[in-house]
């Protein structure tokens, strides 16, 4: 693993993440790799404390097996665990979370055991009167020392010979520091010597004291070993549940360290697929400290990056690689998770280091067909190849990596190739599972742009790289004469397929982003006629509760035998009758034909085609589906219908702002409310507008002013001033 970490380029980013392990383990997590996913998701929404450094307990738990005495150090290892799940069980944890640490039920005898230490590990005197006695006469004893030497320092005698009236500790033993001759005063012993070339001294008046020390130090231990043995009996009981919780520390340690790691750099999770499509967004590999976030759609079995040098080719393998990698073990990675898929591979295998050294006695070439042939013997991985014609002539390897690459893709695989050979992707262009990626070099400025364009072969480069780092031009144009014109023609031609591709997907974006408007104005049509209906139904309904009202009473008039009361009901019944029928006029069928000439609402049509109760018509270059009793006869023919594209006339909204506040929503919520809003404040006039985001992780900022980009209406926008936002704010000019 530590090859494919290093090649991948994982070392410093790994390294960083076990700094947030309480213990150093591998990164694998065994079992349900769904069930460890779900509670990471619990844990990344709770905020809890992270577990103290733990020791490896390996060993203590072979002593225990084999009724051995661990140290109290590796007792209150043991301790402190027990004591971290104490904590996670009161954090009120609910579903499947809940049900692991109900599962850990500890003993009261550890429990027990646990109450004997305090938060440094050291046992409490509460526990034994025996700690009390010993602990209280040491701190009485150290008391004494330092009385004693205190006035030996403010001896006269000694004045002359002090270097500072200070207590020194060497060795774990108070000391005075001294000058040379300070032996006919006092007596003692040199401990150690300064690097001014004076004298610690342990003075012989405090040995009996520290004699008195070492006395009641050495019964201590005797206690505390008393202690081991006590606690080590009840810990070989209890092996068994020291072995599971040890191991259940592991787990939650793995968990724990992947939420905070993940906090630390506002790094997102993403649970491997079982399919084996990767389509990422936004991706950003850890290792580049300015990256430009990629964006792959990678569901084929090959994908060829071919393109200009220094372009991002490698880093855009190793970006694919890396997230399958990182994924696959559950570590958090910069991505946009909502809108990415990553698929589950059993094996990630990177071919990318020249093979030939000194030691190894073997070709580049050679070394790059051992590990291809090692491919054919394997299912379910995804390999990773820079550069693949490196050490051998490039024709001979065109055709032997064609055939290659198309027998593993019959294999349950995938694979990542980089490669300046055009014969090579010209051959697999055409086949069913190979995708095309270039990288893009911008000629204006003769530099790379580390973006790519999918579907084609990209140009090398060659002579303008070497340019670019230092190569004389007239050397350069030497070179090209002896490349050839026929093959510099074919480096153009590849730059005008780039070109022509380029072209016609930015027309496909403007495009799309006219039929989306038309596909809104549609849906706003559609709104207002339900509405229209709506209200329809429910004016009729009301006119006939109000119509049968007047007959019942009518009726009851009737029954009193009131003559004048019932003629002046009858009357009032049907004025509300003739209203209502004529709202059912409007509703009743019109015996219309294909041709006629129709109006619905405020709009006048042609009829396009009737099938049961409803009609197609065209209105204002719109064709709509309407119920035929909606429609009303038309004497005047519609206006004729012009060339140019037809405009819907839409209502000028009734109230709008300036300002639009977009903080809490997500960012998809967010470009949808903004969109609408940009629309409502071009119909009502403004020129300029102001959104508030925020600014937080950065992710809605980045959202807003990526769609703003790409509006057709947005002249330009810009972090607001300071007094109206900063940088949480944009204005936007329309």
């Amino acid at each position: 693993m530590k090859s494919i970490i290093s090649k991948l380029d994982l070392v410093d980013f790994l390294d960083n993440f076990k700094n947030f392990l309480a213990r150093e383990k591998p990164l694998f997590m065994e079992g349900d790799a769904g069930l460890h996913f779900r509670f990471i998701q619990k844990l990344s929404e709770t905020d809890f404390k992270a577990p103290k450094e733990i020791k490896n307990l390996d060993s203590p738990l072979m002593y225990l097996k084999k009724s051995g005495t661990l140290k109290i150090y590796e007792i209150y290892e043991f301790v402190k665990i027990v004591e971290y799940f104490l904590y996670l069980k009161k954090m009120g944890f609910d579903g499947e979370l809940r049900g692991w640490l109900d599962k850990i039920i500890i003993p009261s005898e550890i429990l027990e055991i646990c109450s004997y230490f305090d938060h440094e590990g050291r046992l409490r005197d509460e526990i034994d009167e025996r700690f009390l006695a010993l602990n209280s006469g040491l701190k009485k004893n150290k008391e004494n020392i330092k009385e004693s030497l205190k006035r030996l320092l403010n001896t006269q005698k000694l004045s002359p010979y002090l270097v500072d009236r200070q207590i020194h500790y060497i060795n774990d033993s108070e000391t005075v520091l001294v000058r040379g001759g300070f032996n006919h005063f006092l007596k003692g012993t040199v401990t150690a010597r300064s690097s001014g070339g004076f004298f610690y001294v342990s003075p012989d008046s405090i040995q009996s004291l520290k004699k008195s020390e070492a006395d009641m130090l050495s019964q201590k231990d005797e206690l505390i070993y008393e202690y081991e043995k006590r606690i080590s009996s009840v810990f070989c009981k209890f092996e068994p549940f020291l072995s599971f919780v040890n191991k259940a520390f592991d787990r939650f340690d793995n968990y724990q360290a992947r939420v905070f790691f993940a906090k630390s750099k506002e790094l997102e999770f993403i649970k491997p697929t079982n399919n084996h499509q990767i389509l990422l967004t936004n991706f950003s590999h850890p290792a580049l400290t300015d990256p430009k976030p990629i964006s792959v759609d990678f569901s084929k079995k090959i994908l060829m990056i071919t393109g200009v040098n220094a372009g991002g080719k490698t880093m855009m393998l190793k970006s694919i690689l890396s997230s399958v990698f990182l994924s696959k073990y559950l570590l958090p990675i910069s991505i946009d998770a909502n809108n990415s898929s990553i698929g589950h591979f059993k094996e990630v295998t990177a071919i990318i280091d020249d093979p030939q050294n000194v030691k190894n006695d073997i070709s580049t070439f050679a070394g790059r067909m051992v590990e291809f042939s090692k491919l054919f013997s394997k299912q379910n991985f995804i390999v990773g190849v820079d550069e693949i014609e490196l050490g051998t002539d490039s024709d001979e390897a065109a055709s032997l990596f064609k055939v290659i690459l198309e027998k593993l893709a019959l294999k349950d695989s995938k694979i990542i190739i980089t490669t300046h050979h055009k014969r090579l992707a010209a051959m697999m262009a055409t086949h069913d599972e190979v995708e095309l990626a270039a990288a893009l070099y911008d000629e204006k400025n003769r530099k790379p742009t580390y973006d790519f364009l999918y579907g084609t072969i990209g140009k090398s480069y060659a002579f303008e790289t070497a340019l670019r780092y230092g190569i004389p031009a007239s050397l350069i144009s030497e070179a090209k004469k002896v490349y050839g014109d026929d093959k510099e023609k074919l480096g153009e031609l590849i730059q005008k397929n780039i070109d022509l591709e380029l072209n016609a997907r930015a027309k496909n974006k403007t495009l799309d982003i006219e039929i989306e408007k038309q596909k809104k104005l549609n849906t706003q049509l559609k709104n207002q006629k339900f509405e229209a209906d709506e209200e329809l139904r429910k004016t009729k309904n009301d006119l006939e509760a109000k119509y049968n009202e007047a007959i019942f009473e009518a009726k009851q008039a009737a029954k009193g035998k009131d003559l004048s009361t019932i003629h002046k009901q009858l009357n009032i019944a049907n004025k509300k009758k003739e209203v209502a029928n004529r709202v059912e006029n409007r509703q009743e069928k019109l015996d219309i034909k294909i041709g006629d000439f129709v109006k619905y609402q405020n709009s006048k049509g042609k009829v396009l085609s009737i099938r049961k109760n409803e009609a197609m018509i065209e209105c204002d270059g719109i064709k709509l589906r309407v119920p035929i009793s909606q429609l009303r006869r038309s004497a005047n023919l519609p206006p004729p219908k012009r060339k140019t594209p037809s405009i819907i006339k839409i209502d000028r909204p009734s109230q709008n702002s300036v300002k639009l506040d977009l903080h809490g929503l997500r960012a998809e919520e967010a470009i949808e409310k903004l969109d609408k809003y940009l629309s409502d404040a071009l119909l009502t006039g403004f020129d300029e507008v102001l959104v508030y985001h925020g600014v937080g992780s950065g992710k809605l900022a980045y959202a807003v002013k990526e769609f703003l980009k790409t509006h057709p209406s947005v002249v330009s926008h810009s972090d607001a001033p300071v007094n109206m936002g900063g940088m949480g704010a944009t204005v936007i000019r329309l």
